[in-house]
């Protein structure tokens, strides 16, 4: 279980954490990174430390501001984003993928992006997540309209990797639990980041009596202490850009042994 911090986004810093344990799994230096989203500060000064010449991408000029001086903060979307192809060696991105317009054409140009042997490396809230939310706004009384934009699972994930070109492409899943005491408290949190709904058009506001019916809904699943727990599930993608040096699968029908000798029963 996890409690929640008084601050507003309490996913950024666990993301942030998750990609640099993986990030020190990877024996190899980065010299030109690319960061999209300067979510956490933990690691921004992370990366600083390593010596990698450190780009930012915000999504509006309020939030490239906002990251300081001589962090090279840069202004633009994911799935549009025009720069020099192989500019990176890598690109860490902690969150945000699933709620861009296009995302295998992010993905497309994340890949071009990227020198070969270059890794991309990220997370982002993916399918399965809160559950009990889910499950409430679609109480009885309340307006039968989609009010959570589609989320990513791992099997998509996977193909989209493989799709738009990257090598050796890994995706896992870690489940995250997180006790609130109303869904008021779980909307705050969304909003605070950056998970609130990103449908377009956007779905009319809820009158005042569906908003109690999702507050009830939400809160019949409470346990004893009265504390609901809810679910995010995060997934976590990397993808290197191929290089001849990467391992290869094995061609097909190269195999020595036999199935059908193997699965033998043994006398």
């Amino acid at each position: 279980m996890v409690r929640l911090p008084k601050d507003a986004d309490f996913l950024a810093p666990i993301i942030a954490e998750t990609l640099l344990d993986r990030l020190t799994m990877v024996t190899r230096s980065f010299p030109r990174t690319l960061l999209i989203g300067a979510h956490d500060g933990a690691l921004i000064a992370h990366l600083r430390g390593t010596g990698t010449a450190l780009s930012i991408l915000e999504a509006g000029p309020a939030l490239a501001a906002s990251v300081g001086m001589g962090a090279g903060a840069l202004v633009g979307e994911a799935d549009a984003v025009d720069l020099p192809f192989a500019s990176f060696d890598l690109i860490l991105w902690p969150g945000g993928l699933d709620g861009v317009n296009d995302v295998p054409g992010a993905l497309v140009r994340l890949r071009a992006l990227l020198a070969p042997d270059g890794l991309l490396l990220g997370a982002f809230v993916g399918d399965g997540s809160l559950p009990r939310l889910r499950r409430a706004v679609m109480a009885e009384g309340v307006r039968p309209v989609a009010r959570m934009h589609p989320q990513i699972d791992l099997a998509a994930m996977g193909n989209l990797l493989q799709r738009t070109g990257f090598a050796l492409p890994v995706v896992d899943v870690e489940a995250l639990t997180v006790r609130y005491g109303d869904v008021f408290a779980l909307a705050r949190d969304l909003r605070a980041a950056g998970l609130a709904s990103r449908l377009s058009p956007a779905p009319p506001p809820l009158t005042r009596e569906e908003t109690a019916r999702i507050a009830l809904a939400f809160a019949a699943g409470a346990d004893p202490d009265g504390r609901i727990a809810e679910q995010f599930r995060l997934v976590h993608f990397s993808g290197w850009a191929p290089h001849p040096d990467q391992p290869q699968p094995a061609r097909r029908g190269s195999g020595s042994a036999s199935l059908t000798e193997a699965l033998k029963p043994k006398r």
